[in-house]
């Protein structure tokens, strides 16, 4: 395939089954919905327990922290979620929210990395279970600030600036409702958990 080709093609894997494979190019689309699948089945489970973590370390809601007493499953959290992203998907176009999701989330890993080489030189004495070289963390936010800006320099847009503004937008819920707890939600956790058959992790089920 020619540069040309290349740009042109809205698939590039599935051109080149096409050229390549021939009859058996379906093959190809066929794995990446499987793929895509196990991917979203492994952004569930992980995304769901993220939030469920959060939770119990108080940077949300200890709600979201509580498990299903049946299966001991984090549902609040994955309930949670798949609401976020169901109204997401909603109010945005696919692509942009692609788009934005990539920002945002290489903006997160880029933090997470400058995180590292902070304590790496704060918290020199704290055990450690893994240990990496610290080139490698170097080279993960070298990366990381390139594929947070390099789409703002190609293509400047407004969303990003909303995407920024919505980020920063999380502090008007933390500060009153997650560290001051200013509004309680008593009434609102004792429904839930009534409704939802949820209880605190350190709560055992009755048998």
């Amino acid at each position: 395939m020619t540069s040309s080709e290349l740009l042109a093609s809205s698939a590039v894997a599935v051109t080149w089954a096409d050229r390549v494979l021939k009859s058996a190019s379906v093959i190809l689309p066929i794995a990446v919905l499987f793929s895509t699948f196990g991917a979203a089945n492994g952004s569930v489970f992980t995304g769901g327990r993220v939030v469920y973590c959060a939770g119990r370390e108080g940077h949300l809601p200890e709600l979201l922290s509580y498990v299903y007493v049946r299966r001991l499953t984090p549902l609040p959290s994955i309930v949670f979620t798949c609401a976020i992203s169901l109204v997401m998907i909603g109010i945005s176009n696919i692509g942009q929210l692609v788009d934005f999701f990539s920002f945002t989330a290489w903006l997160f890993y880029g933090l997470t990395a400058l995180s590292l080489l902070v304590m790496r030189y704060t918290k020199r004495d704290e055990p450690r279970i893994v240990r990496v070289p610290i080139v490698i963390p170097i080279i993960f936010l070298l990366c990381a600030i390139y594929l947070v800006i390099a789409p703002i320099v190609e293509n400047p847009q407004i969303q990003f600036l909303y995407a920024s503004i919505f980020i920063v937008g999380g502090l008007i819920f933390y500060v009153p409702l997650v560290h001051f707890k200013l509004v309680k939600i008593d009434k609102l956790t004792m429904y839930m958990q009534l409704f939802m058959e949820i209880a605190p992790p350190h709560v055992e089920p009755d048998s």
